[in-house]
Formats: C-alpha cells, structure tokens, sequence
C-alpha cells in the first residue's frame, strides 16, 4: 500500500463531473490498483476513490486514473509532504462475531425463511472485492446477494452495494438484486437500502434457532 500525503486538486470525469478544491489530502493507492482521496475530517469514507480494474498514470505532478467504464480521476499534485509505501501481505479476512456466524449458518440452511422459494447457491461468494455471506437464486431463478449482520447500519447497505455492482457484470448470474439480513436494521439503514433496491429482512436470532415461531418483518 502507498500513502502519499499531498496537496492537491482533484477532477472526476465519467457519469458526472465533480471537482475538489487545492487542498492538503491523503492519497491511498493499494495493491490491487485502487485509488481512494482521504480528508481529516470524513471517517472511514473517502472523498472520491475509483476501484480496480483501473490503472494509474503519473506524469510529473499528474496522476491520471481511468476504469474500464471510461470514468476517470485526475489528481493534480502541488506539493508532496510524505510519500510511503508498507507492503501489508495476505488479509485473513473479517471474522464475524458468533451470532453474525451462526445466523449466516442457519440462514444457509433454511433461506426459505428470508424469502419463500429462496435456494442457496453459495455460501461466501467470491467477489474481487470480499465475499457475500450468500448467494442465492429466487423462485423465478433469479439470483439474491444477501448480506447479513447482527445489526443493519448504513455501511451495511454501502458494503452490499459494492458487492452488487461487483457482480453486476456477470452474465452468469442475471436478475440480481441484494437483500440485507439482520437482528435490527437501522431505520436510516432501511430508507437508504430501498432508495436503492435492496430488500430489508430482519429475523429473531433465538427463534431461528428454535425458541420459538419466526416472524420475519419486512421493509
């Protein structure tokens, strides 16, 4: 991974055009070619970022990053304050906590009770960017990528949209929409999850587990 702190302006060209004022900023660029622009004072969320495949450019104090889709970053550089590269190895990956675990077992087994006719596919399905906890196909064939958590936030909904537009590309599948799976789902959560067409199911944890008879309520 290299981290190069500069100050800099930045132009995004592709759907709609955007552009970030000359300011001091963290550019991320990581193994697998991805590109992220960091401020101080966002989180965990970039200002602007384009995600592999994708190639990087530089040309003295321009970094031009273009997508296969025609979008591209251009990064102008005024000045460079640190400029470091850390090589970060093999990610295990995120271990869920036990309940996270044992629903996504228990949804593998019965996904029926998320959705009738629901049939698993694959449990962690591959994308290039992490796995979906299950991939699915409805009772037209169409394929489901469920994401489940303990509980639904909104970085729930933005990590499933990644995975979704992910797979979008894969003639294979056809069909796909994503759905969300957890405890509690946040409301904010669930009005950000249908503006973009994502299903909201929230299940009783020591029901599916046999304490009881399963309500399922849905957004």
């Amino acid at each position: 991974m290299r981290l190069v702190i500069a100050t800099c302006s930045v132009r995004y060209e592709g759907r709609l055009r955007a552009e970030l004022p000359v300011a001091t900023r963290l550019l991320m660029v990581k193994a697998d070619g991805s590109v992220s622009i960091h401020s101080d004072d966002r989180a965990y969320k970039p200002l602007n970022w384009m995600t592999c495949p994708c190639t990087l450019v530089e040309d003295g104090g321009t970094w031009t990053v273009r997508n296969p889709k025609g979008e591209s970053l251009v990064i102008t550089i005024f000045e460079v304050h640190s400029d470091v590269s850390h090589a970060l190895g093999l990610d295990p990956g995120l271990s869920k906590d036990g309940v996270e675990a044992h629903l996504q077992e228990l949804l593998a087994a019965n996904p029926s009770v998320i959705e009738e006719g629901l049939r698993l596919v694959k449990r962690e399905y591959p994308t290039d960017i992490g796995p979906v906890d299950l991939l699915c196909r409805d009772a037209s064939g169409a394929a489901v990528a469920i994401e489940i958590k303990r509980i639904g936030e909104i970085n729930a909904v933005d990590q499933l949209s990644r995975y979704l537009e992910r797979m979008a590309g894969d003639s294979r599948l056809g069909g796909l929409r994503g759905m969300l799976v957890a405890g509690t789902i946040k409301p904010q959560a669930s009005v950000l999850a249908r503006s973009r067409g994502i299903g909201c199911v929230e299940v009783d944890y020591d029901e599916l587990r046999g304490l009881g008879t399963n309500e399922l309520k849905l957004f």
